[in-house]
């Protein structure tokens, strides 16, 4: 690919075109209902994206083109702007032909920070910096100093300290391994990951404050859940949120994701189907698709709101409808 620039690009030399587009971009995530705090809305119309995504990469007819905002042509220059206030994620950053960080779907980062829940005076660690936008629109609701983010890779955060800088921010950026969370800044009243994950570190609720939300895609969904203090340490429980989601996988210590099993002699219909995916990858390793196939249709091809997941300190498990019911599958611990 060669040497890109990391530093935030200047404005787009129609801040007219920057500014209308950011203003269409809010509109479209408040029509599908994203915003019920109003503060969230606020965030996403006052800080510009265009500064955390100087260039991203798109699949071209040789591979990966890259659009960026100091393309000396200006109808290339245009196709960076839509896309940057377009409501998708971006790909920002490549290492040997794989995507290792992106800029998340506006709309779902939105879903996410409302579920997050915060008040005034809350703290949150981030899991992921990516290019600083998720950072800087908590730190714009929170304040710079109640924000942490981690990443591991060292060029991310270094790009994502100089994005946020020119967005007039400066939450703590801390370059490491986010399945251990960060111990020095703890402990935290929420925790948010943009990275996918096949179940959940202990760090992160070990690291929470009771009464704590951490919110974490996992398997192809996003889970919320509350920690509590019990006699056996932290406890962290809840229910996944309606909708899917899919992000770059957690690098670093964590185990990684197996292989989903092999779909052979299940119907197409069956095999391609969402909510049938997404129990496969949560219960990888536990069920066959078989198995997964007479359960989700005994149980009436269940939404994901119907599954969730309970940590505890020596395990934890996936399970529908009852933590304590007769549907339940370990998930693979550190």
């Amino acid at each position: 690919m060669g040497a890109h620039r990391y530093g935030p690009t200047p404005p787009a030399s129609d801040d007219a075109e920057a500014d209308a587009a950011r203003a269409a971009l809010v509109r479209e995530i408040d029509a599908r209902g994203a915003f019920t705090d109003p503060a969230w809305r606020t965030a996403f119309a006052e800080v510009p994206r265009h500064l955390f995504v100087p260039f991203f990469y798109v699949h071209g007819i040789r591979g990966y083109e890259r659009l960026w905002g100091e393309d000396p042509d200006p109808e290339r220059r245009s196709r960076w702007l839509r896309g940057v206030y377009a409501d998708g994620a971006l790909a920002t950053r490549l290492k040997d032909g794989e995507l290792v960080s992106s800029s998340s779907q506006p709309s779902l980062m939105a879903l996410m920070l409302d579920a997050l829940d915060v008040e005034d005076g809350h703290t949150v660690l981030e899991i992921g910096t990516g290019p600083g936008y998720n950072a800087a629109l908590l730190a714009h609701r929170l304040g710079d100093a109640a924000v942490t983010t981690v990443d591991l890779d060292p060029e991310i955060t270094d790009a994502a300290r100089s994005h946020l800088a020119a967005a007039g921010r400066r939450p703590t950026v801390v370059t490491g391994d986010g399945a251990r969370g960060c111990p020095a800044r703890a402990p935290y009243d929420r925790i948010i990951a943009t990275c996918t994950l096949p179940s959940l570190p202990r760090s992160w609720p070990e690291q929470c404050r009771p009464g704590a939300r951490i919110i974490a895609p996992l398997a192809t969904g996003l889970v919320s859940l509350r920690v509590r203090a019990t006699a056996d340490g932290p406890r962290a429980e809840g229910h996944f949120l309606h909708t899917p989601a899919y992000f770059v996988p957690l690098r670093g210590g964590h185990p990684a994701a197996g292989p989903l099993p092999r779909l052979g002699g299940l119907p197409g219909r069956v095999a391609g189907d969402d909510l049938f995916r997404f129990l496969l990858t949560l219960t990888a390793g536990a069920l066959d698709p078989h198995e997964a196939l007479s359960l989700w249709e005994r149980e009436g091809r269940p939404q994901r709101e119907r599954y969730g997941v309970t940590v505890g300190r020596e395990r934890q498990w996936a399970w529908l409808d009852d933590p304590q019911g007769p549907y339940t599958w370990p998930l693979p611990t550190a």
